[in-house]
């Protein structure tokens, strides 16, 4: 099979799982203007815009003569659950025949994971598969790790340098073949990163953001307008409610994410039912937030996407409540980064000015 994926936040480890199970992986390409217009041109109307996104790339891959896409899907109401179908049908009606692997969670249907992975292993054996799910995890925690601290150091140091180190990690990362190269790699970039860690102010001088909201628009900083960056850029560190590991302990390994299911709890007390995507989950975050002493919290939601709509519904009361700011963007084709940028830097001089922790 010639296969590729979505573009979403880390690709390197989309295809070093593909790419260990021994298919012929194409890289797709990251989101840009062209793309998104090629994919609002042959999506509905209201699709929500991560759906759109989607479109474009597909339809950009059909240029490389990819027969087989592997995606994720999704649970509850949020339409991610039809995305693959109806992907399909949009690939089928302009001419393309493709096969779409949909990758749902063994918490839901145990049977069709263990049928989905029985055919993407391909003629790996399943030892081989488990040592690849190792692998691939593992490099997982260190992209994360290793983000999460540049998500500090860049508020108080020029972000040229710490950006091009991120990139040099992320490219020998695409090179590795066992845990023993990804733990020399992450060792290396953060003994790097160590460097500018003399910069942190004292705790009492530090501003933290925490961004919570859907996933896609979360992690995809190419249609997020690199929101994180421009947070840093202020002097405020930022960290997200959602990264890739978290999501692989929530909805792939058994027994795991205990802590993420107490988050959620938090969230009932505003959204009482799981009404699918992570709405839930992003209120139990801003909870969190609060009570871990952030400063504010932006919340990113993209246009159509109804799990976020209900979570902005309820914002305003949690702001109230827990004394904390939050700053809601809703990100589509039309978002200018400009745009971003003003309230960006706006809300931030907000805290600033009123500084909410002395008058918590």
């Amino acid at each position: 099979m010639r296969l590729s994926f979505p573009y979403m936040g880390p690709t390197i480890v989309y295809k070093k799982l593909l790419e260990l199970l021994g298919h012929d992986v194409v890289m797709p390409p990251k989101p840009n203007k062209e793309i998104i217009d090629l994919g609002v041109k042959y999506s509905p109307e209201f699709a929500c815009f991560p759906f759109k996104v989607i479109t474009g790339i597909y339809l950009k891959l059909m240029e490389k003569d990819v027969d087989t896409l592997v995606t994720s899907g999704g649970h509850g109401p949020c339409r991610a659950g039809y995305y693959g179908e109806v992907h399909k049908i949009i690939l089928q009606d302009l001419g393309h025949e493709v096969e779409i692997i949909i990758i749902d969670s063994p918490h839901d249907d145990y049977k069709y994971f263990y049928e989905v992975i029985k055919r993407l292993k391909g003629d790996s054996s399943w030892l081989q598969v488990g040592r690849v799910i190792k692998t691939v995890y593992e490099l997982t925690k260190a992209l994360d790790e290793i983000e999460k601290t540049i998500e500090i150091l860049r508020a108080y140091n020029d972000q040229g340098p710490i950006n091009k180190l991120w990139m040099q990690a992320q490219e020998e990362f695409y090179q590795i073949k066992n845990t023993a190269e990804i733990k020399e790699i992450k060792n290396k970039y953060l003994n790097k990163l160590n460097k500018f860690e003399d910069s942190i102010p004292a705790e009492t001088e530090r501003y933290r953001i925490g961004i919570i909201g859907e996933i896609y628009v979360v992690l995809e900083q190419s249609i997020n307008n690199q929101v994180e960056e421009k947070v840093n850029r202020f002097g405020f560190e930022v960290e997200r409610s959602q990264y890739l590991t978290d999501w692989i302990r929530e909805n792939v390994f058994p027994f795991t994410g205990k802590d993420l299911e107490e988050i959620e709890k938090k969230g009932e007390e505003f959204i009482e039912i799981e009404i699918g995507g992570h709405a839930q989950g992003n209120i139990g975050h801003a909870v969190n937030f609060k009570e871990k002493g952030f400063d504010g919290i932006i919340h990113l939601k993209p246009f159509g996407c109804l799990p976020e709509l209900v979570s902005q519904s309820v914002i305003d009361d949690l702001s109230e409540k827990y004394e904390i700011p939050v700053l809601t963007i809703s990100i589509d084709e039309q978002t200018a980064d400009a745009n971003v940028l003003t309230r960006v830097e706006a809300f931030l001089d907000m805290i600033k000015e009123k500084d909410y922790r002395e008058v918590m």
